[in-house]
């Protein structure tokens, strides 16, 4: 197959990003990465920084109300009892048994989260409609809306075959998924992630880079496939991939309530109820580990 299909679908990028809604077509961004070469070396090093500022930036205000949501779920289910301020109960008594107070604690720390994280998704807001109404977005739109009639290509890229640079793109996911913890990912419990999130320390556990690099790494793999095979799915790396994003969201979910978890003098039925919280996710982690370990090693399955 020659470089004229993905350039096809690298023009998709034009219509999205100048349209009213201002979105991003994030495959036909990701096919253009793995198709780089085959772009114009300076156009594209100067383009590619900008297009990951800019979805990166329209993409915090829905992350931050998917994760309130996800966590105040949660807090429901280990609850058992609504968790919106306006829902909370009344102090615990004295005598109150390990689930009444983690009633109490749910409902204070439902509320703390839904302050934090609001307060954030309000100003990935603003970040967003300053960026959309700024110079760097309108030069960026100007750039990207030239794909419409004209694609800056590498010499020679007309004719090139897109086989090699899929390959690559696979070899890379390869790399990736071999460096992986799998036989740990086999187990359904790890403690060394749960007690790092409850340490001081609020960087993310280490453990959960290199899954959300294979996680990228999957996606572009799979760009790929669609430009070369538009017409067959691969059940198996669709199932991988949705097992990584749960991955990603439980991770971040629980970096959250740990960050809540540091709020300087809440009260201990709080903190303990984050606690809860955490632990929950960091095991929604490991099931989400364990999903992609059982999806990866099962024989590819295509669908026409």
């Amino acid at each position: 197959m020659g470089a004229g299909v993905a350039l096809g679908e690298v023009r998709g990028v034009s219509g999205d990003l100048v349209g009213d809604d201002a979105g991003l077509d994030v495959v036909a961004v990701g096919q253009a990465q793995v198709f780089r070469p085959l772009l114009d070396p300076a156009w594209s090093e100067s383009v590619r920084p900008e297009l990951s500022w800019l979805s990166g930036t329209l993409a915090l205000e829905q992350a931050y109300a998917a994760r309130l949501e996800r966590l105040l779920l949660a807090l429901h289910r280990l609850s058992g009892t609504p968790v919106l301020p306006a829902q909370a109960p009344g102090p615990a008594p004295s005598g109150a048994t390990e689930p009444g107070k983690l009633a109490v604690g749910a409902a204070k720390a439902g509320a703390l989260l839904e302050r934090q994280l609001t307060l954030a998704r309000t100003r990935a807001h603003s970040t967003a409609l300053r960026a959309l109404g700024g110079s760097r977005f309108h030069a960026l739109a100007d750039t990207v809306a030239l794909l419409a009639s004209e694609v800056p290509l590498a010499p020679g890229a007309a004719g090139a075959d897109l086989r090699p640079l899929a390959a690559a793109a696979e070899e890379r996911l390869s790399a990736a998924v071999s460096a992986l913890p799998l036989v740990t990912a086999g187990h359904p419990y790890n403690a060394e992630a749960l007690v790092h999130g409850l340490s001081p320390d609020p960087a993310p556990h280490p453990q959960d880079a290199p899954w959300h690099q294979v996680r990228l790494l999957l996606r572009l793999h799979r760009y790929a496939r669609e430009v070369l095979h538009a017409d067959l799915m691969d059940v198996r790396l669709t199932a991988a991939g949705q097992a990584l994003d749960r991955h990603r969201d439980a991770a971040e979910a629980a970096t959250a309530a740990a960050e809540a978890a540091r709020t300087p003098r809440i009260a201990p039925a709080t903190a303990y109820a984050l606690g809860v919280l955490h632990a929950d996710q960091r095991h929604e982690v490991e099931a989400a580990r364990f999903a992609f370990q059982q999806s990866w090693q099962k024989q590819t399955v295509g669908t026409p």
